[in-house]
């Protein structure tokens, strides 16, 4: 049986704390990523987004959501981002005034092609017609 979050079970959604941090964290990190001291060659001078930061109710782990500028490179970015994330964890920890540095897993925010892709299908002449219709 898999566990479920709290907030999953009765649909709520994240708190408010874990809202607050994961928008704490994603300021630090777009913050770090823009100032480029980072060791790894492949990430100095990228032009990384940070979209979002999904924070786990106990504020021990997090998923950072990024985007490579113009979509270019992404696995590449992606794995060095990957390979950081323990320096990330670090600087975060510094500034961010928790109790824990929370452990950082980096992943592609998909939201923008899958709002391409239902772009696409309400553009469709089929849809356009039903949507019409009503």
């Amino acid at each position: 049986m898999s566990r479920r979050r709290s907030s999953e079970r009765d649909g709520r959604g994240h708190s408010q704390r874990q809202l607050r941090v994961g928008e704490e964290i994603r300021h630090l990190l777009a913050d770090l990523i823009e100032r480029g001291n980072m060791r790894d060659p492949e990430l100095r001078g990228a032009s990384i987004t940070v979209t979002a930061v999904d924070v786990s109710p106990d504020l021990r782990n997090a998923t950072a959501f990024v985007m490579p500028l113009g979509g270019v490179d992404e696995a590449r970015l992606l794995a060095a981002m990957r390979r950081a994330a323990p320096w990330f964890r670090a600087r975060v920890g510094e500034r961010a005034g928790l109790r824990y540095a929370p452990e950082i897993r980096f992943e592609l925010d998909r939201t923008f092609d899958e709002a391409d892709r239902i772009g696409a299908l309400l553009r469709r002449p089929d849809v356009a017609r039903d949507i019409e219709e009503e």
